[in-house]
C-alpha cells in the first residue's frame, strides 16, 4: 500500500506548519553555493503544498524568512528576496488551479518593496479561493509577534477600549497575526535540527512535533504524507489521560 492510501482523511490536522530548514547544508554536500540549495528548496516547498492540497490539509504555514534571517550575508538575503518573487510569480497558476489562497503574516513592511508588491498581488488574486490556506511566515518573529499584541492590548486598555479582566486567551489569539487561523496540530521540521527557532510559539502550544533528517530540498510528497501518517498514529491528550478519551 502506498503511503497516501494509509492516510485516514477523518484525522488529518487542520494546520499544518513546516520549518523548511536544511538548504545550504544540502547544496554543501553537493559542492556548490547556498544559492543551489535555496532553488532546489523552492521544488519542495510545490510538492509540499501540492501534498497538502491534495489530501485536505486547510492551512499550511511555511517559515520561509525569520527576523533573523536578515543578519545573514547580503548577497543571500537579496537572491532570496528575489528568488521570492520569482517563485510567486510562477506558482501563481498553481495557486489558482488548485483553488489555494495566499496569505502572509510578519514584519511584511520590512520587505523590499518589489517583494511587497508581487506578494500583496497574488494575496489579492486568490484571496478568493476556499481549499488552502497557504501562510508564508516572512520576516516572522514568533517573540516580537507576541509583544506587539500586548502592545495593541495595552493601547485598548489605556483607550478604556479592554479591560484587563477581560484579558484571556481569545483576547490574545485575536491580537496574534493568526487571528483567523485554527491553532497549529503539527509541526515538521526539516534537516535532523530539533528545535522551534522563535517559530508560532503561541499557537503550537499542543502541536505535535516530527523532525526528520531530510534536508529541505529532498523533502518531496512521500515525506510529507509520513509525517502525516506519524502524526495520525499518536495520541492527542490536551492534558487528559488516556482513559478520558475512551
Amino acid at each position: 500500500m502506498q503511503l497516501k492510501e494509509q492516510i485516514d482523511n477523518l484525522r488529518l490536522p487542520k494546520h499544518v506548519a513546516v520549518i523548511m530548514d536544511g538548504n545550504g547544508r544540502w547544496a554543501k554536500e553537493k559542492g556548490k553555493l547556498r544559492v543551489f540549495g535555496h532553488k532546489n528548496g523552492v521544488k519542495a516547498v510545490r510538492q509540499t503544498v501540492e501534498s497538502a492540497a491534495e489530501i485536505g490539509i486547510k492551512v499550511l504555514t511555511l517559515y520561509a524568512f525569520s527576523t533573523e534571517n536578515w543578519n545573514r550575508p547580503k548577497l543571500e538575503v537579496e537572491m532570496l528576496m528575489n528568488l521570492l518573487v520569482s517563485s510567486l510569480k510562477k506558482e501563481l497558476k498553481l495557486l489558482l488551479k488548485n483553488n489555494i489562497s495566499l496569505r502572509a503574516i510578519g514584519d511584511i513592511t520590512t520587505l523590499p518593496s518589489r517583494t511587497q508588491k508581487m506578494l500583496n498581488e497574488v494575496i489579492e488574486k486568490t484571496k478568493g479561493n476556499t481549499h488552502l490556506i497557504l501562510n508564508l511566515a516572512l520576516s516572522y518573529s514568533s517573540k516580537e509577534e507576541i509583544v506587539n499584541a500586548f502592545k495593541n492590548i495595552s493601547k485598548k486598555i489605556v483607550n478604556n477600549e479592554l479591560s484587563v479582566e477581560e484579558i484571556d486567551k481569545n483576547i490574545i489569539n485575536n491580537h496574534l497575526y493568526t487571528r483567523n487561523l485554527p491553532n497549529v496540530d503539527l509541526v515538521i521540521r526539516t534537516s535532523g535540527e530539533k528545535r522551534i527557532s522563535n517559530f508560532l510559539l503561541w499557537q503550537i502550544a499542543y502541536a505535535e512535533l516530527y523532525f526528520t533528517s531530510v534536508f529541505w530540498p529532498d523533502f518531496g510528497k512521500e515525506e510529507f504524507y509520513k509525517a502525516i501518517i506519524d502524526y495520525q498514529q499518536r495520541e492527542r491528550r490536551f492534558g487528559k489521560t488516556s482513559e478520558q478519551l475512551k
